[in-house]
């Protein structure tokens, strides 16, 4: 080898943006498995390459056993044997090395395997490069580009790098993917697979509308604006809880943003998707009245011990109350963390219970 070895290696690094010791080290495995395959197919070689002149350093690799127990002579020798190499204060279990001073029998095979090998360890660096980096991003918003569905619906993503997959598990089913569509995506997970990381993206998730707020709003980023909590009912509304951290900046104007482009560009991203912000607050009665909007609430009466809200609307509003498939009650619930039992104003009127009108705003 030589100097213009090291060259290549360094400039394949580059080009595949590898650690170059990574990639020695998978010329150092290859010339031992060339070898190998060579006349030296069961001896236990180790190949070393100077970083700096190219010079190759082949060494064979041999446990010193006692003499009786000695079974395979290509990588054991005795104690006596050790002592003829050179190595006269080897003891047993301890492993020695012969210097193989030539690489002429380095035939054409042996440089074919060398190249397939260093080919298959290169693409399991890039493998894993593409993992570690990804496996960093968990957790981010990535744009990618739909390629085709696969066998088992999953949608396969063009992600740069990478090819992820949308399972249908995170699928919105309101939502239909053709390809070379563009789509925001959360990425959710990596998983280490054989042929390469699979990347597990997500247009359900929660959070992806989180990330899709920080992008269209900068007090969110600069924490003057802060996301409390999201309830989403994905592809149809999501209800997000919002507070200010700043006397003076109204939380719900930031993120709907000058004639609402800033929402906007958030409900285009998600398609449609109906969004209500509501103004977080730490008086549960406040919250849950917040939360249930755009009804009105005339009553709120709330039990601790169960974490339930009893809540009285007018009679006209209960189905608003209630929502599309009870809908806004559920992501109310699921927004506020309490179980919410709804009746019509008259029902409560009619029972004798008292009327426990909401806090003021």
């Amino acid at each position: 080898m030589s100097e213009n070895f090291v060259t290549a290696i360094k400039q394949l690094s580059k080009e595949k943006n590898l650690d170059p010791d990574t990639v020695f080290s998978a010329v150092e495995a290859a010339m031992a498995s060339a070898f190998k395959k060579d006349e030296l197919q069961y001896a236990n070689l180790e190949v070393e390459i100077d970083k700096e002149t190219g010079e190759i350093n082949i060494t064979r690799i041999y446990q010193v056993i006692d003499d009786d127990d000695i079974e395979d002579d290509e990588i054991e020798v005795s104690p006596e044997r050790a002592t003829e190499m050179g190595h006269k204060k080897a003891k047993i279990g301890e492993d020695i090395k012969e210097k193989i001073k030539t690489t002429k029998n380095l035939g054409r095979i042996a440089a074919q395997t060398t190249k397939q090998v260093v080919l298959q360890r290169i693409r399991e660096a890039e493998r894993n490069s593409v993992h570690d980096e990804f496996s960093q991003q968990v957790g981010e918003l990535v744009s990618g580009t739909v390629i085709r569905v696969d066998p088992s619906k999953n949608i396969i993503v063009d992600i740069g790098k990478a090819e992820g997959l949308i399972p249908q598990s995170e699928q919105i089913r309101s939502e239909h993917y053709r390809s070379g569509q563009r789509v925001k995506l959360y990425i959710k997970d990596v998983n280490k697979m054989g042929r390469g990381p699979q990347i597990i993206l997500s247009r359900k998730s929660e959070n992806l509308i989180e990330k899709l707020f920080e992008i269209e709003v900068p007090e969110l980023n600069k924490g003057i604006v802060k996301i409390m909590k999201v309830a989403r009912s994905a592809g149809r509304r999501t209800k997000v809880a919002v507070i200010a951290t700043q006397i003076g900046i109204d939380p719900i104007g930031s993120i709907i943003g000058m004639r609402g482009s800033r929402i906007q560009n958030i409900i285009n991203d998600l398609n449609g998707e109906r969004i209500d912000l509501i103004r977080w607050d730490s008086n549960i009665a406040a919250f849950i009245t917040s939360a249930l909007s755009p009804a009105e609430i005339v009553s709120i009466n709330i039990e601790e011990s169960t974490k339930t809200a009893f809540i009285a609307v007018p009679d006209k509003q209960l189905s608003l109350a209630i929502g599309r498939n009870g809908e806004n009650a559920t992501l109310a619930a699921k927004l506020t963390g309490y179980t919410i039992d709804l009746q019509a104003e008259s029902a409560l009127i009619n029972s004798g219970e008292d009327l426990i009108p909401p806090p003021e705003p």
